[in-house]
């Protein structure tokens, strides 16, 4: 996976090699998909949810600079595969996931791999997981169309933000920076996942 999907998307940082060599993408999936664990393209989880692609993944750790003081939200976690990885280069990372059982199989298989500085909640997506933060990094496991308020909030100063944002049948993948507590975005890579639930547009007022 590492050789024919990550460094040939051009991510050659160490950290990420090293954390997408040493975590098992296997146990973090449903047994049904163990054996299509490693293929270059989203994994369905059910309820319209994927684990991200090897790549989509890796280009966006790799533009968000993730370093070893980070306080990360990993939002919609799934099985817990993106927060095993980003727990190898972060300080700590909080899994937020939609779905308890989820959830709670998420923390088992983290617990089970001896990864200590990682916690996954449960909770509605759109509303993040503010007890644990601000953070430094907030990173989308699918895409969006809006990102709520409530999670830019939740966004130190100075910290980023990693998201698919849905453009019809494809998508681009940007990276946002908080800078005087507003939130700028830059277009990264292109890349295609299901909008997450409670990221779609929000409803427009009527009278």
């Amino acid at each position: 996976m590492v050789d024919t999907q990550v460094r040939p998307a051009d991510v050659t940082k160490f950290p990420i090699i090293d954390a997408m060599l040493q975590v098992p993408r296997e146990r973090y999936v449903p047994q049904s998909l163990r054996e299509a664990a490693y293929v270059g393209e989203n994994l369905p989880l059910g309820d319209g949810r994927v684990m991200l692609d090897p790549r989509s993944l890796a280009k966006l750790l790799d533009m968000l600079s993730v370093g070893p003081t980070d306080v990360v939200l990993d939002i919609g976690c799934g099985h817990g595969y993106s927060t095993a990885v980003l727990a190898h280069l972060a300080e700590f990372v909080v899994g937020l996931e939609a779905d308890a059982d989820r959830a709670a199989d998420a923390q088992a298989t983290l617990s089970e791999n001896g990864v200590d500085n990682a916690a996954v909640v449960d909770g509605p997506l759109e509303e993040g997981a503010a007890k644990s933060g601000p953070y430094d990094v907030i990173v989308l496991q699918g895409a969006a169309i809006e990102v709520p308020k409530a999670i830019l909030d939740q966004l130190r100063e100075g910290g980023r933000i990693g998201c698919i944002f849905a453009q019809g049948a494809l998508g681009v993948a940007r990276i946002g920076r908080k800078v005087d507590g507003r939130v700028g975005w830059r277009d990264a890579f292109n890349a295609g996942a299901p909008v997450l639930p409670g990221f779609g547009r929000a409803a427009a007022f009527a009278f």
